[in-house]
């Protein structure tokens, strides 16, 4: 194991199950935030008075995800956010799915269909202008990315940057990061354009959404010397600018 946290390298052989998901996300909060502590949670009497609300049970993967970070904004709410319990909803479309996150604008949402809700770890589908689509096959592994996705958007801001890749960068990306095991699924912007990956490389961690010319780069330092160098190391027009620092901050590991 290296000295800084490696997305890559701690998501190695998948996740198999939902305590692996959970010992990835309690490690990931650790590296790059604050550990989690009991107090992190959601209180289950708040689950139950949603579940009472809502006519339904949660599934075990969900009500376990709640338990562990639900209070924790700063991993679950800087962009799309896990919804607090209070605002969990049905939708009626397709046989109803059980909604728990949303985009910051109510562009898409994320749920399980009311028919899986029986399973202890069901599959997730996202919905949007195209209709609900499969997102990933487990809430679980549907937990993980979105804690991935709102730490690109954490760190107050400063450790973040984005760009429209061209042509010549699309192949420097998998050359220079290592790809992160996690399934491909549907970017819910555009579907045809999908999918989206993530790479990484110890502080460093890069989501790509669409393989094609002009997908977009989402990327995150763990610090400040960590974003400069992924902004080096791949020449693009960022969104938020890039000068290659005089003084550069040393890398504190």
């Amino acid at each position: 194991m290296t000295g800084v946290f490696d997305v890559a390298e701690a998501l190695d052989g998948g996740i198999s199950d939902r305590d692996g998901a959970w010992a990835f996300i309690r490690g990931f909060a650790a590296a790059w935030a604050e550990p989690l502590t009991e107090n992190d949670g959601t209180p289950a009497a708040q689950l139950a008075r949603a579940e009472a609300s809502l006519g339904c049970f949660l599934p075990t993967a969900l009500r376990e995800a709640y338990g562990l970070l639900g209070a924790r904004r700063d991993l679950v709410a800087n962009q799309d956010p896990l919804l607090p319990p209070v605002e969990m909803f049905v939708h009626d479309e397709c046989g109803g799915f059980l909604v728990f996150r949303g985009e910051n604008q109510g562009c898409a949402f994320w749920g399980v269909r009311l028919r899986d809700l029986d399973q202890d770890d069901p599959p997730v589908f996202v919905q949007a202008r195209h209709g609900w689509v499969p997102f990933l096959d487990r809430v679980s592994l549907a937990c993980v990315e979105l804690v991935l996705s709102e730490a690109l958007f954490g760190g107050g801001g400063r450790l973040y940057n984005a760009c429209e890749l061209p042509a010549d960068l699309l192949g420097a990306v998998p050359e220079r990061f290592q790809r992160v095991e996690l399934p491909d699924y549907p970017l819910w912007t555009r579907p045809e354009d999908s999918p989206v990956r993530w790479f990484s490389t110890p502080g460093k961690l890069l989501r790509q959404d669409g393989l094609g010319v002009h997908s977009w780069l989402h990327v995150r330092g763990r610090t400040r010397a960590h974003l400069e160098s992924i902004c080096e190391s791949l020449p693009g027009q960022w969104a938020l600018g890039y000068t290659e620092p005089r003084d550069p901050e040393p890398l504190p590991f």
